[in-house]
């Protein structure tokens, strides 16, 4: 029989038990390999030149082909044709004198291992024992581990040395699809091969010559719609294939096959995508709907909308793109139309949504109305402008033509117009205008007081007078004293003061001996004494209070503008991140220190504007 006519494959026994078509179709030769043409040629070198590795590697995603590979791979190294051909090969037109057994998996000098139920070190010392007795009958013994990644620590030290230096008529064929855990000390005493995924219009055309074979009707886009499904899997699409059979009774449709999937039909997908970028929510929800009802998964209804998301973005950057044979002719006219009027921004910004709200669906227990929340943010912010663009049309007068959206959450920085009044008073100047908007996360207001200037710091200063109780703070402050300074402004109400003397009430959480620390340090400082007492009923808020009310204040009166008015109508979620005064360091009501100086009689009047 020719090992590379895959139709003449027998049934299983004498019984003429069906197999399914992963097993009858699967390669015989490595001319039957689809996709993995570097590493036959690699091979096809080394053992005409006689360059034989001790190990090989191969390693790859599910269903490429190792184990396949493996003992194709088993084969060559072991074929003969009595008179013909008696040497390594991988040129192999018919059977050999061991290829039958060795691809049926009993050949007594071929042995395969699976490391997942043999990972321990006792499994391993059975080998290093076996090995130093010759084969049988075949030229090699060659040892084949299944997902040798399975394997023990100590199963992996064990066979470290025989690996490097096995006996001349051993191979060891590892196959394995983590290659990330299997240890480097073993990977440099192997040759690594990587097997590829299969493309997808190759896969097409394996499963068109298979369903000719099986005299099997079935369309062009039931089989691409496998081919997707199988993600390069040459078993998995022949497994896909082999359910269609079943499924569709006689001829193969792609609707049957979308049906078998719980797919999406990908003409309303095009469509669902045309109304997120339209901003069309209720069309959106509405073909969702629809899909669902005919049996699509919600979760897979949004990876086949990131999948033509990243289609159109390909197209647009990547003009060439759009001649992929194994997308349909209808995604690669609509989506090269659309690439030339979606632009990028909006395409990477569906993609992340996209990203994050497939794993939203698939871990709900309510997967369409996460689905749904998940469109309606994607349409919500698809002709959503860019922070610039925004204020580009703000400066211009335009924002009330732009579109609306609200999934990102822009903030808004806003400037008053005037400088605020006293502590507490009103603001009585005009509202101020947009300052600018950012994306960034809301930044805390300043907290520190200004320092006062013009006061030495490297020694007592005895003529030093205060005409505020916030002077004292700011000169604390100045003396780098820092969590007294804390304490002054979040943990004391002022009753009473006056040069020479604080009276105020502490707040529960501060320290018993703040007064006495303050009137000593107070007095050393400034070189005179200093009483500092304990008092009740106090009026006025400390320092950190007045400061978060005059802040909040300053918003409130942000919020009343007009035009802020506007732009948090037009940016639900939007919400005023900072306030910034003209001519002044903090906002309205926050006590601004005043300067100590040496003569008191020169110190300007409080009350003085």
């Amino acid at each position: 029989m020719d090992g590379g006519d895959l139709s003449s494959t027998p049934k299983d026994g004498a019984t003429g038990a069906y197999r399914v078509l992963a097993r009858k179709y699967r390669p015989r030769s490595f001319d039957d390999l689809v996709g993995q043409e570097p590493m036959v040629r690699t091979l096809k070198n080394a053992f005409e030149t006689g360059r034989i590795a001790q190990a090989y590697m191969l390693t790859g995603v599910r269903g490429v082909g190792k184990t396949t590979t493996a003992r194709i791979l088993a084969r060559g190294l072991n074929y003969s044709v009595p008179g013909k051909v008696d040497r390594p090969t991988i040129d192999m037109p018919e059977l050999g004198v061991h290829c039958a057994e060795i691809m049926e998996g009993r050949h007594v000098d071929v042995l395969e291992m699976d490391a997942a139920s043999n990972n321990g070190i006792d499994n391993i010392r059975e080998i290093i024992e076996a090995v130093r007795y010759k084969p049988v009958s075949a030229r090699y013994k060659v040892y084949i581990l299944d997902e040798v990644h399975m394997l023990s620590g100590a199963a992996f030290n064990g066979l470290l040395k025989t690996l490097e230096e096995p006996p001349e008529h051993v191979k060891f064929i590892f196959a394995t699809t983590e290659i990330r855990k299997v240890p480097v000390t073993v990977l440099s005493r192997c040759q690594r091969f990587d097997l590829r995924r299969i493309e997808s219009d190759r896969l097409i055309g394996l499963l068109r010559s298979i369903t000719d074979k099986e005299h099997v009707e079935i369309g062009d886009d039931a089989l691409a719609m496998i081919a997707r499904a199988a993600e390069g899997s040459a078993r998995d699409s022949l497994s896909l294939l082999d359910q269609a059979i079943a499924h569709g009774a006689g001829a193969i449709t792609a609707e049957d096959v979308r049906g078998m999937l719980g797919l999406a039909d990908r003409a309303r997908v095009i469509d669902l995508f045309e109304a997120l970028m339209g901003g069309r929510i209720a069309e959106a929800l509405a073909l969702l709907k629809e899909q669902y009802d005919i049996g699509a998964d919600p979760a897979v209804v949004l990876q086949d909308l990131a999948a033509f998301t990243h289609a159109v973005t390909r197209f647009k950057v990547v003009p060439d793109s759009g001649e992929d044979a194994a997308l349909p002719q209808d995604e690669r006219t609509r989506g090269r139309a659309l690439a030339g009027t979606v632009s990028l921004r909006v395409l990477a910004r569906a993609w992340q949504m996209l990203l994050k709200g497939i794993e939203e669906v698939s871990s709900s227990s309510r997967p369409l109305a996460a689905a749904d929340m998940v469109l309606i943010r994607i349409a919500h912010t698809a002709d959503l402008p860019t922070p610039d663009e925004a204020l580009r049309l703000l400066k211009s007068g335009q924002f009330g033509a732009a579109s609306s959206a609200g999934g990102a959450t822009p903030q808004v920085s806003y400037q008053p117009a005037s400088a605020p009044q006293a502590s507490g008073g009103s603001n009585g100047g005009p509202i101020g205008q947009m300052r600018t908007i950012t994306n960034t996360a809301a930044m805390p207001a300043a907290a520190s007081m200004a320092q006062p200037a013009g006061v030495p710091q490297a020694k007592a200063e005895p003529a030093i007078r205060f005409q505020r109780f916030e002077d004292l703070v700011a000169y604390v402050g100045l003396k780098r004293d820092i969590p007294l300074k804390l304490a002054l402004e979040q943990q004391v109400k002022p009753i009473r003061f006056e040069p020479g003397l604080l009276e105020f009430e502490p707040t529960e959480d501060a320290p018993r001996t703040l007064a006495q620390d303050l009137g000593r340090k107070l007095s050393d400082w400034t070189g005179e004494r200093w009483v500092v007492a304990l008092g009740r009923g106090a009026t006025e808020p400390t320092i950190a209070e007045a400061r978060a009310f005059a802040r909040d204040k300053a918003r409130s009166d942000a919020a009343a503008d007009p035009l802020v008015a506007a732009v948090l109508s037009r940016f639900p979620g939007a919400k005023i991140v900072d306030i910034q005064i003209r001519g002044a360091e903090e906002p309205e009501g926050l006590p601004s220190p005043a300067v100590p100086v040496d003569n008191p009689d020169e110190a300007p009047d409080p009350d003085d504007d």
